[in-house]
C-alpha cells in the first residue's frame, strides 16, 4: 500500500501545535518527512503522526494536556466571537478578509461582533474629556498607549451604568468605550466621524486612500480568537470588573513585544533593512548571528498571514511611495528566499508606519485601536456566559518537609 503524506499546514493542524513543534519531531525522528513537491517544502507521514496522536492521548494526563494548551494548542473556552482558519479568520461566521475589502467599518464589525442586535453606535459620544483626562492629553510626550492605559480607568468614574446587567446599555457603553479609545490614542476629542476617518485625519487629513486603507487595517485588527490580550480581558472580565477595567487588561498584553509590541520592532527592523544598498545581506547577517526575523512567520497560518497579504496587496494598489513600496517587496522577497516565513500582520502594520512616515507608535496604535472592538466582544460575552475563569496550577517545585 502507498504511504500517504500530508502537508506542513495539514500535519501541524491535526497534531495542534506549530511549524516549529512540527519540525522538532521530525528532528527527534518521531514523524518521517520527505521534500514536497515544489521541491521547497516537505511532506510528512499520516501514519506517524496518527500514532503519535495516540500516544499522546494515551500518556498524557489531564493536567499535563491543559498546561499545554496554554501555548498555541487545544481550545480552552468557547466562543461564538470568531474562528481562525488557515486561509483566514471569520467574524460570527462572515469573513473578514471580505469584510475588509468590501467597505465595512469598524463600527460595522464591532456591531457584528457583539451580536448584530440594534445600533450601539446611534447616540453621540461625549464631546469633552473629564479633567484629569484632558490634563493626560495636554502632556504630548506620553506616547499613545501609555496615555491610553492610564486614560481608561479614570473615564470609568465618569461613565454611568459600568455594572448594568442591561444587555442594550452595555453595548451602547462599549460603543462609547470604542470610540474614545481611538481618540485617546490620536490626542484628539471623540465624535460622530466613523473611527477610521477620525485616525486618518489625524494623520493625514484628506488622503482618500490612506482612509479607506486605515478603515481595512482596523477591521482586520478588530479581533483573532483567543490570543494573550483576548484571554487577558476575559479573565478580567470574569470577576465582574467594568469593560474599562477589562480591555485595560487586554492592553497592558498587547503592549508586549510578544504581542502587539511586534509591530514596533517590525517597524525597527524595516528601518534597519532598508539602510543596507542590498536588504537580502542584513537578512543573511541577521540570520547568520541567530537573530529573529520580527513579524516573520505566524503559527497558526503555515502558509502565510492572509491579513498581512491583503493589507500588502492593497498598499501595492494605493502606492504611497512607488520607491520605498519597492524596497519593502524586495525585503519581503529575501525574507522569503532565505528563511521561507512570510510577513505577518505586524509587519503589514509596520509597513503602513513607515511608508506614510508615521512612525512605531502608529502602528501599535492602529492595531489597538481596532482591537478593542474584540476586546470588548470578549468582555461582553464573558459578562453573559459568567463565571470565574481559574485554572489551577500544576506544581512542579519543593515539595514541603514531613511536618513534626
Amino acid at each position: 500500500m502507498r504511504a500517504h503524506y500530508l502537508n506542513a499546514r495539514e500535519a501541524a493542524t491535526l497534531l495542534g501545535v506549530s511549524p516549529a513543534t512540527l519540525y522538532a519531531y521530525v528532528s527527534r525522528g518521531k514523524i518521517d518527512s520527505r521534500p514536497g513537491p515544489d521541491g521547497r517544502s516537505r511532506e510528512y507521514l499520516a501514519g506517524d503522526i496518527e500514532r503519535l496522536i495516540e500516544r499522546r492521548r494515551a500518556g498524557r494526563g489531564a493536567a499535563h494536556g491543559a498546561a499545554q494548551s496554554l501555548t498555541w494548542g487545544l481550545p480552552v473556552l468557547e466562543t461564538r466571537i470568531s474562528l481562525i482558519r488557515p486561509g483566514g479568520h471569520y467574524y460570527r461566521g462572515e469573513s473578514a478578509l471580505t469584510l475588509a475589502r468590501s467597505g465595512a467599518s469598524l463600527e460595522d464589525v464591532a456591531t457584528l461582533l457583539w451580536d448584530g442586535q440594534g445600533d450601539p453606535f446611534a447616540a453621540a459620544p461625549p464631546g469633552n474629556w473629564p479633567e484629569p483626562v484632558g490634563q493626560l492629553l495636554r502632556q504630548r510626550s506620553l506616547p499613545p498607549l501609555e496615555r491610553t492605559a492610564a486614560a481608561l480607568p479614570l473615564l470609568s468614574l465618569y461613565t454611568p451604568y459600568t455594572h448594568s446587567t442591561d444587555t442594550a446599555q452595555r453595548r451602547e457603553y462599549a460603543a462609547q468605550l470604542l470610540r474614545q479609545t481611538a481618540a485617546l490614542l490620536c490626542a484628539t476629542r471623540p465624535d460622530r466621524r466613523p473611527i477610521h476617518r477620525l485616525i486618518a485625519d489625524s494623520w493625514k487629513r484628506g488622503d482618500e486612500a490612506f482612509a479607506a486603507l486605515v478603515r481595512s487595517t482596523l477591521v482586520l485588527c478588530a479581533d483573532h480568537e483567543l490570543n494573550a490580550s483576548a484571554f487577558a480581558t476575559r479573565v478580567a472580565a470574569s470577576t465582574g470588573a467594568s469593560l474599562h477595567a477589562a480591555v485595560g487588561a487586554g492592553l497592558a498584553a498587547l503592549s508586549g513585544p510578544q504581542h502587539g509590541g511586534a509591530a514596533a520592532r517590525a517597524h525597527a527592523f524595516i528601518q534597519e533593512a532598508l539602510r543596507e544598498r542590498r536588504p537580502v545581506d542584513h537578512v543573511r547577517e541577521r540570520l547568520r548571528r541567530g537573530d529573529e526575523l520580527p513579524a516573520f512567520g505566524h503559527p497558526l497560518y503555515p502558509e502565510g498571514d492572509p491579513r498581512a497579504a491583503l493589507l500588502l496587496t492593497m498598499i501595492d494598489e494605493i502606492r504611497p511611495r512607488p520607491a520605498g513600496l519597492t524596497r519593502i517587496r524586495h525585503l519581503v522577497d529575501a525574507v522569503k528566499d532565505c528563511s521561507g516565513r512570510e510577513p505577518s500582520l505586524d509587519f503589514a502594520l509596520a509597513t503602513i508606519a513607515w511608508l506614510y512616515d508615521l512612525g512605531a507608535d502608529a502602528a501599535l496604535s492602529l492595531f489597538a485601536a481596532g482591537r478593542m472592538a474584540g476586546w470588548l466582544a470578549h468582555a461582553l460575552e464573558q459578562q453573559d456566559v459568567g463565571g470565574l475563569i481559574r485554572p489551577r496550577a500544576n506544581y512542579a517545585g519543593t515539595l514541603p518537609g514531613r511536618e513534626g
